[in-house]
């Protein structure tokens, strides 16, 4: 109850500031520390999917940094006032008023070494600051200054150390349950686990982060994650843990995830995954089925295009309403109709035996390289930015790098390639074995224009 009031208290100030004329009336009538909290309390509610937040978070950065800017050694005489200061520049602050309020301020030698690695890190300094960040505990600080640390030296540390990141990431979400940090903590913890091939830790960590912040305005960057770790730990998570996760999300979220799976695997060659991804899209839930979405239709068709059904795959492809289909959507399309084209094609039949014919000119294959060339660059089912370099990023947590790599085959593609056929000359080739050769050349053709699409 206490906390409920000092929160209604402090939003009451911040919404009489914010409206006043006067600029000054705002730093007079707010210390730092209240606009800060303010700010993280605006945070967690646009995490927890109050997207109508986004604009007052705004609102409350501008407001802020004025106040920092203008605050003076007396202010941070107030230990929660250099606190504040170093949480909103890790909350996405603008790092030259970080900077020049420190250099204002008084502060005890733990408290300013804590700020260089801050500082180090808001100007993309990573070597620096974790130089400066590895002697401190982040446990053995204030809650709300050690969440943000935690989450600061785990973000650092995740392509060198990931081991080490992901205890730190584990301490953000011990310290701060709940909130952004949290969030963000649990949003970067999948990708590093995808990165050890840690599929235990990634199943937590995606059930967590689905249960809690699945409409969190920054949950497009934890699907990216999701789906490459389906991908890349496709022999570890079971298609039940799978499903258990997913089945969390409400039915669109769910449909979009297995479409994306769905379209990766196809691609990457993983045959049954893209199978059983495309038929969950197709059964949908709570009555609504989505049998008549063109991608679900596609990529179930995809990972059976070599089958004895090749009449039925080539029969549901022919159903596909091309005009809702991406650009390239469109183009695996066309690589499946050529695929399935080429089995069921009659052999070619062979010339009588005769005297060896003149050398002629050889024949261009049917799809060129240059065709694959333009054939490359599939886009997604459904775009989503990734975590990028930024200072400020829209996740209201500052970055200096990418959560994790995330590991993938960039030579997959919609069939696992046929091994070369041995070669025979031509008065000593059957027919079958002809066609057989045809169909395979064209397979390793669609392969090279499909192993290049990003995953």
């Amino acid at each position: 109850m206490r906390r409920v009031a000092v929160t209604s208290r402090m939003m009451g100030l911040l919404l009489l500031a914010a409206g006043h004329p006067s600029s000054g009336f705002a730093q007079d009538a707010l210390q730092p520390y209240q606009l800060v909290r303010s700010l993280q309390l605006i945070q967690d509610r646009i995490a927890a999917g109050d997207h109508a937040a986004m604009p007052m978070q705004a609102k409350l950065l501008e407001m802020t940094d004025a106040r920092l800017r203008e605050a003076d050694a007396q202010d941070f005489q107030e230990p929660k006032n250099f606190r504040a200061l170093l949480v909103y520049g890790m909350s996405g602050g603008n790092p030259v008023t970080v900077e020049a309020a420190v250099s204002r301020a008084a502060a005890d030698p733990g408290d300013l070494a804590i700020a260089k690695g801050v500082i180090d890190y808001l100007n993309g300094r990573p070597g620096d600051a974790i130089k400066a960040l590895e002697p401190i505990d982040p446990m053995a600080l204030p809650g709300d200054l050690g969440a943000f640390l935690a989450l600061v030296k785990g973000s650092l540390l995740a392509g060198d150390e990931p081991a080490a990141a992901l205890k730190l990431l584990d301490e953000a979400k011990l310290l701060s349950p709940g909130t952004l940090v949290e969030e963000a903590a649990l949003r970067r913890s999948v990708g590093i686990a995808v990165a050890q091939g840690d599929a235990a830790r990634f199943a937590l960590a995606s059930t967590q982060y689905v249960e809690r912040y699945l409409y969190s305005p920054y949950a497009s960057q934890f699907a990216d994650s999701f789906v490459s770790g389906v991908i890349a730990l496709h022999m570890s998570i079971s298609q039940d843990k799978l499903a258990d996760i997913t089945s969390m999300m409400d039915p669109e979220r769910e449909k979009v995830i297995y479409l994306r799976i769905a379209r990766r695997a196809a691609i990457d060659g993983l045959n049954e995954l893209s199978a059983f991804a495309s038929t969950r899209a197709e059964q949908g839930r709570d009555g609504n089925t989505n049998q008549d979405d063109p991608r679900a239709l596609l990529y179930s068709s995809l990972s059976t295009v070599t089958s004895d059904t090749i009449e039925d795959v080539r029969a549901k492809l022919g159903k596909i309403d091309r005009s809702k289909l991406s650009d390239g959507d469109r183009d695996l399309l066309d690589a499946a109709q050529t695929i399935a084209g080429e089995v069921v094609a009659p052999p070619a039949s062979l010339p009588a035996a005769g005297p060896a014919p003149a050398a002629a000119a050889p024949t261009q294959p049917e799809v060129t390289a240059a065709q694959a060339a333009d054939s490359a660059g599939l886009p997604p089912v459904e775009g989503a930015a990734s975590e990028q370099p930024a200072v400020a990023p829209a996740d209201g947590v500052a970055t200096v790098a990418p959560s994790a790599p995330v590991p993938s085959a960039e030579t997959a593609a919609v069939l696992p390639a046929s091994a070369p056929a041995a070669s025979a000359s031509p008065d000593k080739t059957d027919p079958t074995d002809a066609a057989m050769m045809k169909t395979r050349r064209q397979l390793d053709l669609i392969d090279q224009m499909l192993g290049a699409a990003p995953k």
